[in-house]
């Protein structure tokens, strides 16, 4: 495959995906009848100028590869191989087939490999399945009755279902390729192919999950749902089966894909004596503005137009004390949800649909904590987490309403929630609340000094009836659970594979995908399939 770059056009075109192809086959010098395929490949939007230009890379195939690469040295021009995904299979018999914990994206991907390469794997989730899960979403949202199991940390899909379904990496990894194909093969919309930015959205991404669960069953695989990990029973030093809320289980090869929000687990691998360790992350709240702010802020006088995207941004700032300010999963058109998984605790998060056709874009505006704010102690990490759950929930009022206020306000040092414009999404409501008083002292200045900065490089960040809604402090799990770099297997117990981003080893959908991928063939590496 050729892929012709860096082809930028006007937004004024009637057809620009037309003219980008065409551009790029009066570069090559060949005529469309000359191809196998030809089509866009990935499309962004330049907007730095104040004048957004529309900047393609167009995939071309030729059905003799010697030709492609006889164009390759065209500027501008490269050539891509088809990726090839080989996973190599051991011979050593497995007494008992392999097992997951966790149906996020790191243990859905895992499960499909050993699925598709005949493992037929056995896939433990706490949550139930995903028409369920939906369900106990809506009920909390209405009354407030929280499922500890069933909310938008736990259940079929993981925390990744209720997002924007963001599938953006900087991993580099060809395993993003494998995933993709996954993804587009159950049902995702075909622009995650050549999207700069691609998501699916929490509506489609409900759907991809049931059909890739649908495969791993047809092929073997088993999902027991509302079924927790409670402990691992180890012989001669190495794991030999687990215990679980339906009862024990037999296993020497196990893939722990639990999730960021897996405490209880965290604590039964602490008792049990793994090498758990602090891993930076970060707290802080979600930032709402009117969609429309956010795209007279990027595309300018251009915004509206129906060639852009909704807008979307990333931002950070280094501050004092070594920390970073920044905002990240940013939803366009979306809302901020309610993501609580424990009682009497708040916790908040962002999600939005394929459309992204709600009136506010948000985002989560936090900065980075790390071992030394909690003695080095994977414990106290939790604890602080909770922690600020706790007080955020009392500073709500109860029910998990959400304590909020307005950007000017918590510039000002004050905690006053003067609603203009921008209207909360929370759907569990919010109630005024200084929201720095609920952070320690340092973090709350950081974020001042962040939000201070980001109003400085993006007009919509300078809007005092911006809404602020607290506190979000799932971002990423707080602790790892050491592993090899070459096996992948936890440092003193063979055959239990930490994996995904409740390990410690993802941030995203797609990176923890990969990485329940990776670890899926390297147990596959030493061991036959079932027969």
């Amino acid at each position: 495959m050729l892929l012709v770059r860096n082809i930028r056009l006007p937004l004024t075109l009637r057809d620009p995906d037309a003219e980008a192809v065409a551009k790029a086959l009066r570069l090559l010098r060949l005529h469309r009848s000359q191809t196998s395929h030809c089509g866009v490949a990935r499309l962004s939007v330049d907007a730095r100028r104040g004048k957004p230009v529309l900047v393609y890379t167009i995939a071309v195939s030729l059905p003799d590869e010697r030709q492609e690469a006889a164009l390759a040295g065209v500027p501008g021009v490269s050539f891509a191989a088809a990726p090839q995904y080989r996973f190599a299979t051991g011979s050593a018999p497995l007494m008992h087939r392999p097992v997951v914990v966790g149906l996020g994206p790191a243990g859905l991907f895992a499960a499909l490999l050993l699925a598709r390469s005949g493992y037929r794997p056995l896939v433990l989730e706490r949550g139930p399945a995903l028409d369920e899960r939906v369900r106990a979403v809506a009920r909390f949202e209405v009354t407030g009755e929280l499922d500890p199991n069933a909310n938008i940390q736990f259940g079929e899909g993981g925390a990744g279902t209720f997002s924007d379904g963001k599938l953006t990496t900087r991993a580099g990894d060809p395993l993003c390729g494998f995933v993709t194909e996954a993804f587009l093969a159950h049902g995702a919309p075909a622009d995650i192919a050549w999207r700069q930015k691609p998501h699916v959205g929490t509506d489609l991404l409900r759907g991809v999950i049931r059909n890739i669960r649908a495969e791993i069953e047809s092929l073997g695989g088993e999902v027991r749902f509302n079924t927790s990990l409670t402990g691992l029973t180890v012989r001669g030093g190495r794991l030999a089966g687990i215990t679980t809320t339906a009862g024990d289980i037999a296993c020497e090869q196990l893939i722990l894909a639990v999730g960021h929000s897996a405490r209880d687990t965290f604590a039964v691998l602490h008792r049990q004596g793994l090498p758990l360790e602090c891993k930076p992350f970060s707290v802080g709240f979600r930032a709402e503005h009117l969609q429309t702010d956010i795209d007279e802020s990027l595309y300018h006088g251009a915004a509206g137009h129906p060639a852009l995207p909704k807008g979307e941004y990333q931002l950070s700032s280094h501050v004092g004390g070594g920390r970073c300010v920044y905002t990240f999963c940013m939803c366009p058109g979306g809302v901020v949800c309610a993501a609580a998984s424990e009682a009497g605790g708040v916790v908040t998060n962002g999600m939005s649909l394929h459309a992204r056709d709600g009136k506010n874009a948000n985002a989560a505006v936090v900065v980075s904590v790390d071992g030394r704010d909690f003695d080095n102690d994977p414990a106290k990490a939790v604890a602080f987490q909770r922690a600020l759950e706790q007080a955020t929930f009392r500073a709500g009022g109860g029910g998990y309403t959400a304590p909020a206020q307005t950007v000017g306000s918590f510039l000002s040092g004050g905690g006053e929630l003067a609603l203009d414009r921008v209207q909360p999404s929370y759907p569990r409501g919010v109630t005024p609340c200084d929201l720095g008083s609920l952070l320690p002292d340092e973090l709350s200045a950081a974020l001042r000094q962040g939000l201070g900065d980001f109003g400085r490089k993006m007009a919509a960040y300078r809007a005092p009836d911006a809404v602020l809604t607290g506190l979000e402090t799932r971002t990423s799990s707080p602790v790892r659970l050491v592993r090899g770099k070459d096996d992948l297997q936890c440092l003193s117990l063979p055959g239990l594979y930490p994996c995904g981003e409740g390990a410690g080893y993802a941030g995203g959908i797609m990176t923890a995908a990969v990485d329940g991928v990776r670890c899926a063939a390297k147990l596959m590496e030493n061991f036959a399939p079932q027969k």
